[in-house]
Parts: C-alpha cells; structure tokens; sequence
C-alpha cells in the first residue's frame, strides 16, 4: 500500500474501538479465529495487546498479521490496527465502506 492509502485507513481506524483483545495467554487459536472473522467482517480493525513491554507486543502484532494475512496500518502503545480485504465485503459491517 502506498501512503496516502495507509493516511485513509488510519484516519478511518482512529474513531474505531478495539474488538479483540490479547492479554496473558497470548495468540491462541481462539484469537485467530476470532480474529479472521472479525477482518472479513470488518477488513479494518482495532486490536488491544496488554502484554509486556514493546518488543513483545510487536512480536504478537506481526504474528497476527502472519497467521491472518493481514496488513499492519499502524501500531501505537498497546493497540494495533489491522487491515485485510473481505472476499465480499457487507455494506452494513464493513468499516470501508460505512466511512466512505
């Protein structure tokens, strides 16, 4: 994605709440499911990760974009927003297209 691509998504995302949230156990396969659902729901998401310090929770966003194929549109503090297109994308549930 090029830049003013990424502006658009992260200026969508910052009136978003998260809806998943990583605390003590981790990536687990519940939260890639949940996860999966929610992007092709979505496409664009909140996601808050109350781990440790700031390298751990880097290394959980990149896995999560690893395990679900998607991309990271920003990450600040303890909250990451994620971004993957729907294969049909619903009017009323997708973020895209409400803020469009």
């Amino acid at each position: 994605m090029d830049n003013q691509q990424l502006k658009k998504l992260r200026t969508i995302a910052h009136q978003l709440r998260p809806i998943l949230t990583i605390a003590g156990d981790g990536v687990t396969e519940n939260i890639i499911k949940e996860l999966n659902q929610a992007l092709e729901r979505h496409e664009l998401i909140k996601i808050k990760i109350q781990l440790g310090d700031r390298e751990l929770r880097q290394q959980v966003a990149d896995e999560l974009c690893l395990q679900s194929s998607a991309e990271c549109v920003q990450r600040i503090g303890n909250v990451a927003v994620l971004y993957r297109a729907a294969k049909e994308p619903n009017p009323k549930l997708s973020n895209l297209l409400r803020h469009q």
